[in-house]
């Protein structure tokens, strides 16, 4: 069942003045969908995902996972946090056990399960992220970022939860380690079928892995579409500090070059589409003059 998100507002206490984070936000988060959440510094993207587990609770509005209100006396967050994993920005926030193995094995152990049934859990999770054998034992603090990252993921994964939660997995990685962790997250969500949603600052990212984008400004919600639709709007993304992908911009000056090209592109494989396209339109139009 979705998560949904009805009239959510939240409000904080900043140096003795109140600060709206998010206002009357309403969403429905579908099961199985990939989701990029994008917005400038200070946006509210990273509060709206912090209310999904119940880190935060909201100010104001409700929030339903699995049709029972998590706000609900009765309703058992401890579950909820099991269901809807968030591995944070920085792995160094999740990661404080001395071996790799025993920090993975920390959540589904809380869980109450057999010391069998953990172990075989985090082994699981291990190999779905692609960490090596021979990391297993290794303090996660002696290992590079993208492998830090691939621990905190697989330490949430381990909880075997509905919906993967990641805010910015990537930030300060180099191109190859950013590439090799979406590649994974991306191959997670065809293999498990969970719902992910991705925070992150790199519009190219979401473009190339994401079905839906929910642009968020100033605590509320901008743009709510895929991406193609979003992207669309990249002047009006450009004025909030966005922009849109890379390709994009190119598609839009061959155009101004008088090539007949779609600037509704965002992908490289769809740049390369167009592009072919376009010159093969040329090629049989320059065969029939001739």
């Amino acid at each position: 069942m979705p998560i949904i998100i009805d009239k959510v507002s939240y409000v904080y206490e900043d140096t003795g003045m109140s600060v709206r984070a998010l206002d009357n936000i309403n969403l429905v988060i579908p099961d199985g969908q990939f989701i990029g959440i994008i917005g400038h510094t200070g946006s509210g993207k990273s509060t709206l995902v912090q209310h999904l587990n119940g880190l935060i609770k909201a100010t104001s509005g409700n929030i339903y996972f699995n049709g029972e209100d998590i706000y609900a006396d009765d309703f058992d967050r401890k579950k909820l946090r099991s269901k809807v994993g968030l591995v944070f920005q920085y792995p160094e926030h999740q990661l404080f056990e001395t071996d790799v193995f025993t920090d993975v094995c920390f959540g589904p152990k809380n869980l109450g399960l057999s010391k069998k049934e953990v172990e075989l859990r985090a082994y699981q999770a291990l190999k779905l992220v692609g960490l090596p054998d021979e990391y297993f034992y290794q303090s996660p603090f002696d290992l590079s970022g993208g492998q830090k990252r691939r621990v905190a993921i697989a330490g949430v994964l381990a909880m075997k939860p509905q919906v993967l939660v990641l805010d910015e997995p990537t930030a300060g990685l180099d191109p190859k380690g950013r590439d090799e962790i979406l590649d994974q997250i991306s191959k997670l969500k065809r293999e498990t079928g969970m719902t992910v949603i991705l925070v992150s600052h790199s519009m190219d990212d979401v473009a190339r892995y994401v079905d839906r984008i929910i642009v968020m400004n100033k605590g509320s919600v901008m743009y709510d579409d895929v991406p193609r639709q979003v992207f669309r709007h990249y002047a009006e993304l450009e004025k909030i500090g966005l922009a849109a992908p890379q390709v994009t911009y190119i598609m839009k000056e061959l155009q101004e070059h008088g090539y007949d090209v779609s600037d509704d592109v965002t992908t490289i494989d769809e740049a390369k589409e167009e592009i072919e396209r376009c010159f093969t339109r040329l090629a049989a139009a320059g065969k029939e003059k001739g």
